[in-house]
């Protein structure tokens, strides 16, 4: 079976695709990943076959650009629901599918994939494939559900695109998960009830060493001397937003814990001056290597990182910024497992406080050890190589447990 896998530029969206991927190879399958050229190196590096496809935005701006746009977006879109599904359309689907799709049309008609994965923001894939006839799955990247997509605005201009290739209207959208969906992370981070008839959940799976950087020697000795041990960390796209690190530093400086904060391997810890022995500024560690030895994660609530803290059982305190973060905030927010702070009022006496709540409190660890728990009891990542490999065979939708 051969599985091609299109993802959003971005290591959010990459990262949650690979332990499948590496699944699928392990079970003999044959995988590529369709994906901006910058990307080349680490797909390759994760042992994986390249097709450039889709805008490179690492290399259409510069970080001070990026860094003013997101700010003034921020500015626009927060607390705004219309503000936020046109974000989507923007950046998604005018910007990001639309210069998918004519390249997934060459990789596919060339390389003829049995079935296309493809991270849930990435809505190319879903236009290309039924425009070729070919199955195509999606991994639950973010907090937002079928409602979440559902605007006139973003109906109109996705309904553009499939007429770009010879596709009707799509008033539903049906094509988003009409044939199969993999959400690894247990129902109530979600909601209890289904996504859609095709969702299936399953434990959750982790993949962050994109890389070569391992666990610092320093790290090894964390937790030794008593203090609890918070990992910060905004991201490797969002962490060209200083303020909030540089509030966070100020916030823990006096306080009676280590601080481990990553800001991204495009980012110079020095630009944040000295620190004091028991605060450590790297560019990146694994956070599956890190979080086992947490005791809180500060986070600005991306799925991935927010998945995984709560996979390692740990309590949060969440800032959410943009695309789907204040969603994910407010679902841990109403799980019991984080407190969540607003970016735009950010102080370092709100993150002080809030860093203090919730490792005193213990209903917070207590909530993010159910969700572990949750996770771990759910189906494994071969539940998802087995329906993948069902829906090849077949090219029907694949109903999840509670469509039955």
């Amino acid at each position: 079976m051969r599985v091609l896998f299109t993802s959003c530029p971005g290591y959010g969206h990459f990262h949650p695709l690979v332990p499948l991927a590496r699944a699928l190879q392990d079970a003999g399958h044959e995988v590529a990943f369709a994906l901006a050229e910058s990307y080349r190196q680490v797909v390759e590096h994760s042992g994986f076959r390249h097709f450039t496809a889709g805008i490179d935005l690492s290399t259409s701006m510069d970080s001070r650009e990026v860094m003013k746009g997101m700010e003034s977006l921020l500015q626009q879109v927060r607390g705004s629901a219309d503000g936020h599904l046109r974000h989507v359309t923007d950046m998604f689907v005018d910007t990001l599918a639309a210069r998918m799709v004519p390249d997934l049309l060459r990789i596919a008609g060339q390389w003829r994939p049995d079935v296309i994965v493809r991270d849930l923001m990435e809505f190319g894939a879903c236009v290309a494939a039924e425009h070729l006839g070919i199955a195509c799955a999606v991994i639950q990247v973010g907090a937002m559900r079928p409602e979440d997509f559902h605007g006139e605005r973003m109906t109109e201009h996705l309904n553009a695109l499939r007429a770009s290739v010879g596709l009707g209207p799509d008033p539903h959208q049906e094509m988003f998960y009409r044939f199969l969906h993999l959400c690894f992370a247990p129902p109530s981070y979600l909601g209890s009830a289904p996504l859609a008839p095709t969702t299936h959940y399953l434990r959750t799976s982790l993949f962050d060493q994109s890389g070569d950087e391992r666990l610092p020697e320093w790290a090894e000795r964390l937790g030794q001397g008593g203090r609890p041990v918070v990992y910060a960390s905004l991201g490797t796209v969002f962490n060209k937003m200083q303020g909030p690190l540089r509030a966070i530093l100020e916030a823990l400086r006096d306080e009676p814990v280590e601080l481990v904060m990553t800001v991204g391997r495009d980012q110079d810890p020095a630009g944040f001056g000295p620190q004091p022995a028991h605060i450590h500024v790297e560019r990146y560690i694994p956070q599956t290597l890190l979080l086992p030895r947490c005791d809180l994660a500060l986070l600005h609530a991306g799925y991935n990182s927010t998945t995984s803290a709560l996979s390692h059982g740990l309590p949060l305190v969440l800032l959410p910024i943009l695309a789907d973060q204040p969603l994910n905030a407010s679902r841990c927010e109403e799980l019991g497992v984080a407190r969540v702070l607003d970016v735009l009022a950010l102080t370092p006496e709100a993150i002080r406080g809030a860093v203090r709540e919730v490792l005193s409190v213990p209903s917070y660890r207590e909530a993010a050890r159910r969700f572990q728990r949750e996770s771990r009891e759910s189906p494994g990542i071969e539940r998802a190589v087995w329906l993948l490999e069902q829906l090849a065979a077949g090219k029907t939708p694949t109903p999840g447990m509670a469509a039955r």
